[in-house]
């Protein structure tokens, strides 16, 4: 008899799966709160500067709005959604989260979240109304309508968003898990409830073997 096989995902220890969401964050926020004082330190204020034709430029300017310069008029909303939203990755990244591949994506949204999040609490004209700092332009993206200016937690927040919509999708689960699939394996940290597991496994089907020698 053929022996049974079934694919099976590697689990990160709950401290693990935190720790790189935290890392992951902090990466991006870095990233983007450092080319955000480039921006403000080299740029010219809304005067496009060419980087490569139409393919990239640089055009620094503050959006009161949303992600690309969407919902100005509403802008401390968006602050209390983007704290909302860090705090449930957080949550989720502390008692849910044990895929390797769902914490490099919740880590990388959360950096994203987190770096417009600065702006709206730190930035002018002021606390939970601050403007976001935008400065990348790509013109060939909206097909000749009014291109919008984003940063790089944008384009994080963007992409991220987009690598969830593919995991629930394909009904990866935050604990490892697939949709209709076997338990995923564990790692070290939980070696000793699955040896046991195959202990009572083993033991439960002893007896029956006993009796087919016999």
């Amino acid at each position: 008899m053929e022996p049974r096989t079934s694919r099976r995902t590697t689990l990160l220890s709950r401290p693990a799966a935190g720790t790189l969401v935290a890392i992951l964050a902090a990466l991006v926020l870095a990233a983007d709160q450092f080319s955000k004082h480039l921006a403000l330190t080299n740029l010219p204020y809304q005067e496009p500067v060419e980087v490569w034709g139409q393919f990239l430029q640089f055009y620094l300017t503050r959006n009161p709005g949303a992600a690309f310069s969407f919902g100005e008029e509403v802008t401390w909303v968006f602050t209390l959604v983007l704290a909302a939203a860090a705090v449930t990755i957080v949550v989720l990244a502390v008692t849910r989260v044990r895929s390797r591949t769902w914490a490099i994506v919740l880590g990388l949204l959360l950096g994203g979240i987190l770096g417009n999040l600065t702006d709206r609490l730190l930035r002018d004209p002021g606390f939970l109304v601050g403007h976001v700092v935008d400065f990348i332009n790509t013109p060939w993206m909206w097909l000749g309508m009014n291109p919008a200016i984003y940063n790089v937690a944008d384009m994080f927040i963007v992409t991220m968003m987009i690598g969830v919509a593919l995991l629930v999708l394909r009904g990866r689960r935050l604990d490892g898990s697939r949709d209709g699939a076997d338990a995923p394996a564990v790692d070290s940290a939980d070696a000793p409830t699955a040896v046991e597991d195959a202990d009572v496994s083993a033991a439960a089907e002893s007896p029956r073997e006993t009796r087919d020698d016999a």
